[in-house]
């Protein structure tokens, strides 16, 4: 796991302290782990992360709905990278 991406995890499990662990495929939403409250801080992070702006208008609900779509949409090239 991308170091940017286990920050992103941290950072839902600090917000849901009865959560020990997030599963790569879990519905990050449907789970209300990411909800309307914590959406853009959220996405701020995510953009700190992984170093790319993110355009509210242009993102995809599929791209940030679990911890694997946000690895292979946001931290896969980043990886890439440093491997």
């Amino acid at each position: 796991m991308a170091d940017g991406l286990q920050q992103v995890k941290n950072w839902i499990l600090d917000r849901h302290p009865e959560r020990s662990d997030i599963a790569d495929d879990l519905d990050l939403i449907e789970n209300r782990l990411i909800d309307s409250l914590s959406f853009v801080e959220f996405v701020f992070l995510l953009e700190q992360q992984c170093g790319k702006a993110i355009q509210m208008e242009t993102l995809e609900v599929e791209t940030i709905r679990t911890l694997a779509a946000i690895e292979e949409h946001f931290f896969k090239a980043q990886m890439e990278v440093e491997a």
